[in-house]
């Protein structure tokens, strides 16, 4: 796959990766995330604290990755905007957000291997994709 950026790569490297792992941390341990939504229903500091590292790594992507050039380097951004904007609801409206999340967890596996795919698929993107300069 052809981009305009190295650094566009990279980050589907990194956010490839991150989604195999919690692909593989879901199919491995499925009541460890139901442990995790019944810890975020017990704990608003918990919560904001969540709230605060998402919108962290949200406004950090959007800041150093806002491109709109391409295929891959569209779907990084928009996982940039999507996290600031799930970080800014945990911090302001959590409830909607811990229900989903709640209601999820009957569907822990396959969001794992959802989620384990499309990992491998942004990895490889970016481990195998080139950065060019003409698209």
């Amino acid at each position: 796959m052809d981009t305009i950026s190295v650094l566009t790569l990279r980050l589907a490297e990194i956010i490839g990766l991150y989604m195999i792992v919690i692909g593989l941390g879901g199919l491995a341990s499925p009541q460890r995330w139901r442990a995790v939504m019944d810890d975020l229903n017990r704990s608003p500091g918990l919560v904001v604290a969540l709230g605060f590292a998402v919108f962290a790594v949200g406004g950090t992507l959007v800041l150093i990755h806002s491109i709109w050039t391409d295929p891959l380097a569209i779907i990084v951004s928009l996982i940039g905007y999507v996290a600031l904007i799930e970080g800014a609801t945990l911090l302001a409206v959590p409830g909607p957000l811990i229900r989903i999340g709640h209601w999820s967890t009957n569907f822990i596996r396959t969001w794992a291997l959802i989620a384990l795919i499309l990992g491998l698929l942004l990895f490889l993107a970016g481990l195998t994709g080139r950065a060019t300069l003409s698209l």
